[in-house]
């Protein structure tokens, strides 16, 4: 049961566990969304520059891993983590075809795994740290906060992609036409 109450998930500071609620809560709403989907569902696209449902939850992942090596660890993907992550950052062409194939179980680990790191983290964190100020390399300010916002508005707003590919799949369902690229 969704609980429609902001509140500060206990084992946590007072802000970083509200923080924690609301992205425990968009994903919640997330896994909601896409609970049955088959792998033909996850690899729908209609069009060559359009992202499946899949890609975009391999991109959730990869927003949140990446945020976690930024606020965390104070440094960018190595080569190696860019290699594993960054089709599902830059979504770009090849993109597309690369994330591809895979059943709904392999981004469910995904999410959860890099949820877990995120939780445990967090846990180890201060409301204090959320508010120190960093800087991308063009000099822009930043704090933590921001950041882990970015990860939860990112979700939100692929989310209601998601909807939207679920529905064009319903209705290519309707017409006969079939959804496999």
């Amino acid at each position: 049961m969704i609980d429609y109450q902001v509140s500060s998930l206990e084992g946590f500071t007072d802000k970083i566990g509200e923080l924690c609620f609301l992205l425990e809560h968009a994903r919640a709403a997330t896994l909601s969304e896409i609970g049955s989907l088959s792998q033909a569902e996850l690899d729908y696209w209609e069009h060559a520059d359009d992202n499946s449902i899949g890609a975009l939850l391999f991109h959730i992942a990869s927003i949140e891993k990446v945020h976690q090596v930024i606020s965390f660890e104070k440094r960018d993907f190595t080569a190696s983590e860019f290699a594993e992550w960054g089709a599902g950052i830059d979504l770009h062409d090849s993109a597309r075809m690369e994330i591809r194939g895979k059943g709904l179980d392999f981004y469910l680990q995904q999410l959860s795994d890099v949820r877990e790191q995120t939780l445990k983290q967090l846990r180890l964190r201060g409301d204090g740290w959320l508010y120190e100020q960093n800087h991308w390399p063009n000099g822009t300010p930043y704090n933590n906060y921001y950041l882990w916002f970015h990860v939860l508005e990112d979700e939100i707003s692929h989310r209601g992609q998601i909807r939207s590919i679920k529905r064009r799949i319903t209705n290519c369902g309707k017409q006969g036409n079939g959804y496999e690229h």
